[in-house]
């Protein structure tokens, strides 16, 4: 009787344990803890999504691209950045501090960067679940600037070939609302929810 217990025991302990897992994954919580002290960006986001979307950011993963992704908020340039490229079921993508401003000429949103240069590639184990953040880039892996993308749901195919920068910790409910793109490739038309402002919290 007593082994007929303990084998119980185990297989519902193993089937907490795999719903945890599965719980987890689907919440989009990262596989690796970031850092206690780890900056959160906060973007407020507004259009047919309205609110703040929080993203604890993984400087352990990629101290060059996070570092860029900070100094672009801090300095204001993600301000007021559409959302150009959004894919039902995918993922949502913006950050072109070049042709990406709200009220100016879109139709270049995409294919821009900033004015600093282009980051070397800084990939990891760490896997593309939903809610991950990650840098945008073009063929070359070397080539991540200033876009990033945030992932709607699990992507293999990225793992270890694109980088990731982050995982949102809040606002799932706003990432899931995010307009989508309609056109060529996800482009959004019309008029693509933006992000109002970004800031970084310490």
């Amino acid at each position: 009787m007593r082994e007929k217990l303990i084998v119980a025991a185990i297989f519902v302990v193993g089937f907490a344990v795999l719903g945890y897992h599965w719980l987890g994954t689907a919440e989009g919580i990262a596989q690796t803890p970031p850092p206690a002290d780890a900056p959160v960006l906060e973007i407020t986001v507004a259009g047919e999504a309205n609110g703040v979307i929080r993203v604890t950011l993984r400087p352990d993963l990629a101290p060059l691209h996070v570092e860029r992704v900070v100094e672009l908020a801090e300095s204001g340039a993600y301000d007021g950045i559409v959302f150009h490229r959004v894919i039902d079921g995918f993922m949502a993508q913006t950050g072109d501090v070049q042709f990406g401003r709200q009220g100016g000429d879109i139709a270049r949103a995409g294919m821009g960067g900033s004015r600093l240069p282009d980051l070397p590639a800084e990939f990891s184990e760490e896997p593309f679940l939903r809610g991950v953040m990650g840098m945008a880039r073009s063929q070359a892996p070397n080539s991540a600037n200033s876009q990033f993308f945030l992932m709607f749901d699990t992507a293999p195919h990225l793992n270890r070939n694109y980088t990731v920068v982050g995982q949102v910790s809040e606002g799932f409910e706003v990432l899931d609302a995010i307009k989508r793109g309609e056109g060529r490739n996800g482009a959004v038309l019309g008029e693509p929810d933006v992000m109002e402002s970004v800031r970084v919290l310490r």
